[in-house]
């Protein structure tokens, strides 16, 4: 139950929408997806693995979000309208993430063992991105919406793109009092093309003010 209601005050805090959390409780489905996850990994740690499964697809019918039992999930998740969410099931999410509609946390391949991400405390993935594979998204690290990880993403670093490219990671808060996701901004993060574009112009202007200066050197 503790980690139910770190997920209630985690939606509440950071839903600009949510006005209670009696509108929680009865119309967020990404809520109700995580409380029917919490019983279903219950079930399936006491190895009762056909019951849990169940619990987990009547809950994609009920939510639209689909949470493997065997999935591995922190305090304070928020599921952000949900709706064609999936989980693998040896997918490791730390505490207090972000995960918009149309996230993909998969697998690649069908080898046993660790095949799924594992994303650290306070990582934001926004709308349509896929994150595929066993590797690490590293804590307040931003997965950019429609973006595609193949590879690790560092701490307080940006993936954007498809597929995906790190930018320069954004500063912690030093007192430890915000985390760098507080605001759950998918939209306001840089563009690795513009950023390649501008610096080639940036390079192509140079170079013509070498050739201008040879001109002119040449004409004298």
């Amino acid at each position: 139950m503790g980690k139910i209601r770190e997920d209630l005050k985690s939606i509440q805090k950071r839903d600009p929408a949510c006005r209670n959390s009696l509108e929680v409780v009865l119309l967020y489905s990404g809520f109700h997806a995580l409380v029917f996850y919490r019983i279903a990994n219950r079930l399936y740690k006491w190895r009762r693995f056909f019951i849990a499964r169940f619990i987990s697809q009547f809950a994609r019918w009920i939510t639209g979000i689909e949470i493997h039992p065997g999935a591995t999930i922190g305090r304070g998740l928020f599921i952000d309208h949900g709706s064609g969410v999936v989980i693998g099931e040896t997918t490791e999410i730390g505490d207090y993430c972000t995960l918009y509609q149309g996230v993909t946390l998969g697998g690649t391949g069908i080898v046993q063992g660790k095949r799924h991400p594992t994303l650290g405390n306070d990582v934001l993935v926004g709308a349509g991105a896929k994150v595929l594979g066993p590797f690490k998204v590293g804590d307040h690290a931003k997965i950019a919406a429609g973006a595609v990880v193949l590879n690790e993403v560092p701490p307080y670093a940006t993936a954007v793109g498809v597929p995906a490219k790190i930018l320069c990671g954004f500063a912690a808060d030093p007192t430890g009092e915000k985390t760098g996701n507080e605001d759950v901004d998918q939209i306001n993060i840089e563009d690795p093309i513009m950023i390649e574009l501008c610096r080639m112009e940036e390079q192509l202007e140079r170079l013509e003010e070498k050739v201008r200066k040879l001109e002119k050197k040449e004409s004298h």
